[in-house]
């Protein structure tokens, strides 16, 4: 069970690998204008097409478990693990490029992350598990680049309400690198940074504190146990034989 689940994983993670990618920057047009994620673009991919990808591939799966009859303890499972490596790459590939740090590139995956949440819901809880908690980085993030009057926001604002899960390092990266390229506006002010520099200094002796990306998690996240408990017990004692297995003499057992 084990390795048909890692495989099963992996596959779709390959699957939406090149999907992710093209999600974390909004296309432009030729006149460098940002297009937004239900809007059109002449000539090319639409620009929610790569969202609407990941949305497919997460059904094709779902349907194909629901029809193997696969225990819905296992389908979130695999969901959770999913929605964690979604997480994963598309937090790292903010926090690495500049480019994927400004308001209008905010407003792409805000819009893609709401498609993902609409999916979880869909799915429902059964299915889906705790999947949509499992994007928290990359929401909190995206909520920073969206919010507005960034320059009067306090450090407390940032770390109590609206990035609570992000390490100092990682939102001082966050609010570093941003930049609106829709209305000009600034980023946190420089006490806030000045603030963060400081955390960090004290933080420098802790190896785990220095990175400020996260890990693909790999493990199979489930024991034989949770297998056992989680297929249901049917009574068969009711059920009549089939009249073909009843004349097949190889078949005699089921008669006793």
């Amino acid at each position: 069970v084990e390795k048909i689940y890692g495989i099963i994983r992996d596959n779709l993670k390959k699957d939406l690998s090149s999907l992710i990618s093209s999600c974390i920057q909004a296309p432009r047009t030729s006149r460098g204008n940002v297009l937004r994620a239900s809007g059109q673009s002449s000539g090319s991919t639409h620009p929610a097409s790569h969202w609407q990808g990941i949305i497919e591939s997460l059904n094709g799966l779902l349907c194909a478990l629901k029809d193997n009859f696969v225990p819905p303890v296992l389908c979130q499972k695999i969901f959770v693990q999913i929605f964690s490596y979604i997480n994963v790459q598309l937090f790292n590939s903010l926090l690495l490029r500049r480019e994927c740090c400004t308001f209008s590139n905010g407003e792409y995956v805000k819009a893609g992350l709401a498609e993902l949440e609409l999916w979880c819901c869909q799915a429902k809880e059964e299915y889906a598990g705790s999947s949509w908690d499992e994007l928290k980085h990359v929401r909190q993030a995206v909520g920073f680049l969206v919010i507005h009057q960034k320059s009067r926001i306090s450090y407390d604002d940032i770390t109590n309400d609206l990035c609570p899960i992000l390490s100092v390092q990682q939102l001082y990266r966050v609010c570093t690198l941003y930049c609106d390229d829709n209305y000009n506006t600034r980023s946190v002010s420089p006490d806030v940074i000045s603030s963060m520099k400081v955390l960090m200094t004290e933080d420098s002796n802790d190896a785990d504190s220095n990175s400020f990306l996260l890990d693909d998690d790999s493990s199979i996240p489930f024991s034989i146990d949770d297998i056992s408990s989680s297929v249901k017990e049917k009574d068969f004692l009711d059920v009549k034989t089939a009249a073909d297995l009843v004349e097949n003499p190889a078949f005699q057992f089921l008669q006793e």
